[in-house]
């Protein structure tokens, strides 16, 4: 992922209005008395009905019902993608995995398509892709698709050490993924009223390294996204909207309005944000705006113009704007988080049942 200079401003603050105190006349009349009995009983009922209906820095409409969402399931299913290797293209571990997805996937009653291609990286070597979507009621024209990459990084260098050895990508690429599989149980448990397509997109994270000085022009990110945004698993594929994730499940991560997602679906965004704050994850989803990053959701904006946001872990304490063991060999199961799981797949879980 590349990063374009942007400073973050933050924007979340809340006006309170205080209340006026009246006063009675000496002369109590049997007006006077009905205004002071009838009234704040009539008074008292109104507050009640506004208390039931809204919650913190919500509205009527941003009710959501809380969904099932097991963070130990997410949790298992990334340790089991672990479990492969590194997920590189071109490995044994590439290959495995695939045929895990795919199994898990039909397993959990999903129509599933393999889109097997192969890409050339910025080295000019030509690698495997492998581009694995889930389609559940693949009938229906109203769509809601959600996204994530599932390739390791083949180089961490951003480390001190070992920088050409590929890193186990815990958090960036298998916390997504193990997000999107707990999707899938839940939704052959529950079927939602709108066709919903989970894709898995690979060959994401085979950019240059930054230790090669001979760098190269091209967009050598995102390539498995870029295939599918030309070469879609349907013809004519269309989505009302998407949701991007990319690095969901590290101990506390924080989510910010990103930059590219506000200019393509600013409503959006706020909705899904909305829907995190109800459910009492506003610690983790901050109503900041920060720096636009090239990631897949740009490609998917641009190519094939479906409104899609990034849900994407960003810090202002790294000059990178991402977190410490991002593109390094601490991105191991030791960072992930079931409560940041937990946060992230019931706020989407809860969108899709809403949508």
């Amino acid at each position: 992922m590349e990063k374009m200079e942007q400073r973050m401003r933050s924007f979340n603050r809340e006006s309170r209005a205080k209340s006026q105190e009246s006063r009675q006349e000496n002369r109590i009349s049997f007006f006077a008395l009905y205004s002071l009995f009838i009234i704040p009983i009539l008074m008292a009922s109104s507050c009640k009905t506004n208390t039931n209906h809204t919650t913190t820095g919500t509205t009527t409409e941003n009710k959501i019902t809380k969904p099932a969402f097991s963070s130990d399931s997410a949790y298992l299913f990334t340790q089991q993608q672990l479990d492969f290797g590194a997920r590189v293209p071109g490995t044994a571990a590439q290959q495995k995995c695939a045929a895990y997805f795919e199994q898990k996937l039909k397993n959990y009653g999903a129509t599933v398509f393999m889109q097997k291609t192969n890409v050339v990286v910025y080295d000019g070597k030509s690698v495997p892709c492998i581009n694995i979507i889930a389609s559940y009621n693949p009938e229906v024209k109203r769509r809601l698709m959600i996204c994530t990459h599932w390739d390791a990084r083949p180089f961490a260098d951003q480390d001190d050490s070992a920088t050409a050895k590929p890193i186990l990508a815990a958090d960036d690429g298998a916390s997504g993924s193990a997000i999107l599989l707990e999707f899938a149980r839940q939704l052959q448990q529950k079927n939602p009223e709108i066709g919903v397509d989970l894709i898995f997109l690979d060959v994401e994270d085979y950019g240059q390294p930054e230790y090669d000085l001979n760098q190269k022009p091209g967009d050598f990110y995102c390539l498995g996204t870029q295939y599918w945004c030309k070469n879609p698993h349907v013809p004519n594929y269309k989505a009302e909207n998407g949701i991007l994730l990319d690095m969901v499940g590290a101990k506390g991560a924080t989510f910010t309005y990103e930059g590219v997602s506000m200019q393509y679906a600013p409503e959006f965004m706020k909705q899904v944000w909305r829907n995190a704050e109800t459910l009492g994850y506003s610690n983790f989803f901050l109503k900041e705006i920060t720096d636009q990053i090239i990631d897949d959701h740009y490609y998917i904006n641009t190519l094939t113009k479906i409104p899609t946001i990034d849900i994407i872990s960003r810090t202002y304490s790294t000059r990178s704007g991402f977190a410490k063991h991002w593109h390094t060999h601490e991105d191991n199961m030791s960072i992930i988080d079931k409560l940041t799981l937990q946060a992230v797949g019931e706020t989407v879980l809860a969108t899709i049942y809403d949508f």
